[in-house]
């Protein structure tokens, strides 16, 4: 589980697509009180930052139909509270650069 802290334009079609699904299980773990994945580190970044998750989400939305992709699976803006900025990283952005580097996928990193 893994949301990045790059901006979608830079993000091959499979991070995108995968990020927009990650993104919506987290969200679900946040604001439904699952248990899955509730103690894992890119989860546990989150707490108290959905208004921040709602705005990555929705930036990826954009970047997605901008690549001609479909996109019905909005979020409820009513449970985004909490700061609007995340300031916790899992890894520093340098190291996940490498990393998506390293993946040879396509990202335009």
């Amino acid at each position: 589980m893994r949301i990045w802290d790059i901006p979608p334009d830079r993000l091959c079609r499979n991070h995108l697509l995968g990020e927009h699904n990650e993104l919506h299980a987290m969200w679900n773990v946040l604001t439904q009180d699952r248990k899955g994945y509730s103690n894992h580190p890119e989860t546990k970044r989150w707490n108290g930052k959905l208004k921040a998750l709602f705005h990555i989400h929705e930036a990826i939305v954009q970047e997605m139909l901008a690549r001609g992709y479909n996109h019905q699976s909005p979020l409820n803006k009513k449970l985004a509270k909490g700061k609007r900025v995340q300031d916790v990283l899992v890894d520093p952005i340098e190291r996940q650069v490498e990393i998506l580097k390293h993946k040879g996928c396509g990202c335009g990193v």
